[in-house]
């Protein structure tokens, strides 16, 4: 390397006309250690004869200062610097393939996983006919077994919500001792099989459990009860509550809520005019995730339920029975309105956090 150019010597490096952001960031900061310090965490060499010992101090470099130093010594040495320049017309054009390919793909990926089985469903229950089709979707026993599954997918789904958003605040906010703990066991019942939920939870709330056994002193049943089912969808829901909301509560900015105390905001005014707004859209994505994923479950309900008609039967817990006495039309019939009454749901969610969305945006 030149005589004084990693800071020893009398001859500075001939200054650069900056011609790109790269070399206006040198030009600005003009760090010829740094420039030293790349020398030796991208050559990985420190030539005895051209650096001095305590020429250039520090243990290590950035991948950015590497760069630079990089870029320094193309224009230094005379080398072109197209080499090192980053156009700013690739940059434009994006990472990843462009629009149509991108979008073929994944038109191509969403219709062969989703829009394909579901389909299926559609075209079976068509070949009933209008008169099959309606008496089989408004059976008192099938109308009984959506009440149920709307009414416990919905309760699960707004206590989700409530205590999602307290569980995310807390692993956001505050550090303590277990921590780490309770932030594994969040994802519990993502790994655990639903089966598996479904009998711990009822040797749990069963009369001999330890919480069945308290409860059923005070008059309360929590297995073959609609109790029992929401607990079970709670269970199973709780983890997208809270990973939705918490990656928000971790971007939001101390800063605003310092100022808005400042300012003489109350605590509640602070949380409804500084927190809410930005994490509204994430509690109600929390809320239909746990909605969506409650509506279809099965394998934990099961066990805790009881599976009795005009009770504890939930509509997935009917489709089942429906497969197994070989009666297929009825199952696809309740399956296509189930399906339909959920979209409307998640439907009406998504408008609504849009709306969230552009009002927070403003």
């Amino acid at each position: 390397m030149p005589r004084g150019f990693c800071g020893h010597g009398s001859a500075p490096p001939p200054a650069v006309q900056p011609r790109t952001p790269l070399t206006r960031i040198i030009h600005q900061n003009n760090e010829k250690k740094s420039y030293c310090q790349a020398w030796h965490g991208f050559v990985g060499i420190a030539p005895e004869n051209t650096l001095p010992p305590g020429a250039c101090s520090g243990n290590g470099v950035s991948p950015d200062k590497r760069l630079l130093f990089l870029k320094y010594s193309g224009e230094y040495f005379g080398l072109n610097e197209r080499r090192f320049a980053l156009p700013s017309r690739r940059l434009r054009r994006g990472v990843l393939p462009g629009f149509g390919p991108a979008l073929g793909l994944s038109l191509f990926y969403l219709c062969l996983l989703v829009l394909l089985p579901l389909s299926t469903i559609f075209l079976r229950s068509s070949t009933m006919g209008w008169q099959a089709f309606w008496e089989a979707v408004t059976a008192p026993r099938v109308i009984a077994s959506y009440r149920l599954s709307l009414l416990a997918s919905l309760g699960a789904a707004l206590i989700n919500a409530f205590f999602g958003f307290l569980v995310a605040w807390v692993l956001v906010r505050y550090r303590f001792p277990g921590r780490d703990i309770v932030d594994a066991l969040v994802d519990l019942p993502f790994a655990l099989p639903t089966a598996v939920a479904g009998i711990a939870l009822t040797a749990i709330y069963g009369p001999e459990g330890w919480l069945g056994r308290p409860l059923a002193h005070l008059g309360v049943q929590a297995v073959f009860n609609p109790l029992g089912i929401l607990i079970a969808l709670t269970f199973i829901g709780l983890p997208f509550a809270v990973r939705t909301v918490q990656p928000v509560l971790e971007g939001l900015d101390k800063a605003e809520e310092e100022t808005a105390a400042s300012l003489g905001a109350s605590r509640w005014q602070t949380f409804r005019r500084v927190i809410l707004p930005p994490v509204l859209p994430a509690v109600l994505t929390g809320f239909a995730l746990a909605f969506a994923r409650a509506l279809g479950e099965y394998g934990s309900v099961v066990f805790i339920s009881g599976n009795m008609p005009m009770r504890t039967e939930v509509a997935p817990l009917l489709i089942m029975t429906k497969l197994e006495q070989f009666d297929t039309e009825g199952a696809t019939a309740i399956a296509v309105v189930l399906l339909g009454l959920s979209f409307a749901l998640l439907l009406a969610i998504n408008l609504l956090q849009a709306r969230q969305q552009r009002l927070a945006g403003q």
